[in-house]
């Protein structure tokens, strides 16, 4: 696996097991959930390669295979989790220190005001400290999603869930 210094998604991932609930909410061989920081809507979700990657053109097949597997599962987990009504997803990976390839998985309530819903709901990102969700917020809400994720992997797999986050 490719980590590369400087990258915070990278340094993320080779810090695994000191990283709080928010931040290994599931995953597997390719890909880590995280909870996204500095946002002002509970259960915005990060989908991250666990390798460092900057173009979706350079996934291996084995990791956009499961891009799209997770992209589903993490949309039908915050719908039972959150109660939204739909989910964006979204990639760019532009900002400094966040080139790293990675899809924000959005829950969309039915009760968002028009004008912060499409692309405008980017407006709820980049708060600053003490004006986004709260970081006890963010880990029930990665609990209970790192649950429905466990229990939905049982049900239709056998006992083969997510590797990450139970």
């Amino acid at each position: 696996m490719t980590i590369k210094r400087g990258c915070f998604p990278c340094e993320s991932t080779a810090r695994f097991d000191e990283l709080p609930p928010r931040e290994r909410i599931a995953g597997d061989e390719h890909w880590r959930v995280a909870h996204a920081v500095g946002t002002g809507l509970p259960g915005w979700l990060v989908l991250v390669p666990r390798r460092h990657v900057l173009s979706i053109a350079d996934l291996t097949d084995a990791e956009a295979a499961g891009l799209g597997y997770w992209q589903v599962r993490l949309s039908r987990a915050l719908h039972a989790v959150t109660g939204c009504e739909k989910t964006y997803v979204v990639q760019f990976a532009e900002a400094e220190g966040f080139g790293h390839v990675h899809f924000h998985v959005i829950p969309r309530a039915a009760d968002l005001p028009a004008d912060r819903r499409g692309p405008n709901v980017f407006g709820f990102l980049g708060k600053p400290d003490g004006q986004g969700v709260n970081v006890d917020d963010m880990d029930n809400v990665a609990s209970a999603l790192a649950r429905w994720l466990a229990r939905a992997a049982d049900i239709s797999q056998g006992h083969h869930g997510p590797s990450i986050g139970q």
